[in-house]
């Protein structure tokens, strides 16, 4: 059976090969050879082709594994076959994934065939922190969250942790904008026997021109929104020009949301942006507006498609997985963590407590 998938192993030895984050090279953990990302472009690129054309063969033959009445089509469409080049094994991913490991021999590996009918990304992002630092870094967000279960950080085992190289879709423009804000201030003065609260309105306009560069839009569905924008920033200057060989050793997905679909939220990160650098201008002379209107011109823009590093760990508690999200650049961290409801209860009865003591004495004082 033809491989239709690349394994990158070591040429002097043939243990698997994985890109060392903070270097510009591809490294064998057995015999200790470094190889440049160029190097490995160039070993592996008749393999890629070869592995390619495999699938493509592969695809024009009869799918057997169609037939039958339990899986619909849209599902067996989002699933894929695919050969390890190691060790023979058929690996099942999904549609988009790039790159990945055999769950069986463990050798990193990628799916050429997956680039077909997708744009290459520009730019790489490549990995600067370790599966070793994604673990400590969630071993410090634990720390000093005191309603956090006490049998969760003692029985705590990391379960699942991923290098992912996620797409996204960095939008530059320059934008001119216009906003129309309605401010207020308030005057309070005594009265005879009441105490008036006068509050004016004010009509403001402001004008503001700003350049964005690498405005980020993920463009996977499976990725969080959320998660994603607080994970930023990644810094850009970092990026280098996209080489398939920064993805051995991690799994890699291909945009499964377009350019085009990702315009209009780049173009509301844009919008959000200049109203709050607009709107700041105003809390000097007023005490809160609100946004009455808004029109945000772009110039001609550019958009590049880029693969960014994020590092995902899950764990289980209580029969709920909880999953956390790294940036593989800079190691920020975010994610959920259970409550211990006991906990709760009793910081928040003490607080309750606290407060009517307090209230209690001043009363006693006052009524004597």
């Amino acid at each position: 059976m033809a491989n239709t998938s690349v394994s990158y192993k070591c040429p002097e030895c043939g243990a698997p090969l994985s890109f060392l984050p903070g270097t510009n090279d591809v490294t064998c953990e057995y015999c200790g050879n470094k190889f440049e990302i160029s190097v490995i472009e160039t070993l592996f690129a008749k393999e890629q082709e070869r592995a390619a054309a495999a699938e493509a063969a592969k695809e024009d033959k009869w799918k057997t594994a169609e037939a039958g009445e339990e899986w619909s089509e849209e599902e067996l469409a989002a699933l894929k076959v695919f050969t390890c080049s190691s060790c023979g094994a058929e690996i099942v991913t999904d549609g988009n994934t790039l790159a990945t490991e055999c769950c069986y021999c463990g050798n990193p590996t990628m799916l050429p065939g997956r680039f077909d009918g997708a744009l290459k990304p520009d730019y790489v992002i490549p990995f600067v922190k370790t599966k070793k630092d994604a673990v400590e870094a969630l071993k410090g967000f634990y720390k000093g969250k005191l309603l956090l279960p006490s049998s969760f950080v003692a029985n705590n085992r990391t379960e699942d942790i991923q290098g992912m190289y996620v797409p996204f879709w960095l939008f530059d423009s320059t934008v001119n904008v216009y906003a129309n804000f309605k401010a207020y201030t308030t005057e309070k003065y005594d009265d005879a026997d009441e105490t008036v609260t006068e509050t004016h309105y004010y009509d403001c306009e402001r004008f503001g021109k700003a350049e964005f560069n690498n405005v980020p839009v993920d463009g996977s569905v499976k990725m969080d929104d959320a998660y994603m924008d607080s994970i930023e920033p990644y810094d850009y200057d970092q990026m280098k020009e996209f080489s398939a060989g920064y993805l051995t050793g991690y799994l890699a997905d291909k945009y499964d949301v377009d350019a085009e679909s990702s315009a209009p939220r780049a173009d509301e990160r844009i919008k959000n942006t200049m109203l709050n650098e607009l709107g700041s201008t105003l809390s000097v002379a007023y005490e809160g507006y609100e946004v009455k209107d808004c029109v945000v011109k772009k110039g001609e823009g550019a958009v590049k498609y880029a693969l960014a590093p994020v590092w995902i760990l899950s764990t289980k508690y209580q029969g709920k997985v909880y999953t956390f999200m790294m940036n593989g650049q800079t190691g920020k961290l975010v994610g959920e963590l259970p409550v211990d409801k006991t906990k709760l209860y009793t910081y928040c009865g003490g607080s309750f407590i606290g407060v009517c003591t307090v209230v209690y004495g001043v009363l006693k004082m006052i009524l004597g």
